[in-house]
């Protein structure tokens, strides 16, 4: 297991901001540790897996939580907004950092390998999870 911290800064997209360290790293089996920081944008879509809202105002990261593979991402975000309101669901691409987003994770290369497929009772890409 490694940990890897990074920060991320105005404008950049959040989840493509993870996904792009991780590519860069050449990291495979990775699990978000914490994020902390705000944005100004926001896409997230709805547990009923078809909804995507999006919102134009500045949110805390109350949390943000998930795996990151070569084939994709699962990210849930939960965003405070400025009277402590909190929205959350799967995060899309196309929420935007504003100051900082303070990124942690941990790198299980050495012991998982994964990867996403196809699973027809859920009819998403799902993580695929192997021993190495």
């Amino acid at each position: 297991m490694k940990h890897h911290a990074f920060r991320l800064t105005y404008g950049m997209d959040l989840r493509q901001g993870i996904e792009d360290y991780c590519r860069d790293n050449d990291i495979h089996s990775a699990a978000i540790v914490t994020v902390v920081g705000c944005v100004y944008k926001v896409r997230i879509r709805l547990a009923d897996g078809e909804t995507i809202e999006e919102y134009d105002d500045r949110y805390e990261i109350v949390s943000l939580t998930g795996t990151v593979s070569p084939d994709g991402s699962h990210l849930h975000v939960s965003l405070a907004d400025e009277d402590g309101r909190v929205i959350g669901g799967h995060m899309c691409t196309g929420c935007l950092v504003n100051t900082t987003a303070e990124v942690v994770l941990v790198s299980l290369d050495e012991e998982y390998r994964f990867s996403r497929e196809y699973d027809d009772s859920t009819g998403y890409d799902e993580l695929v999870i192997r021993k190495r």
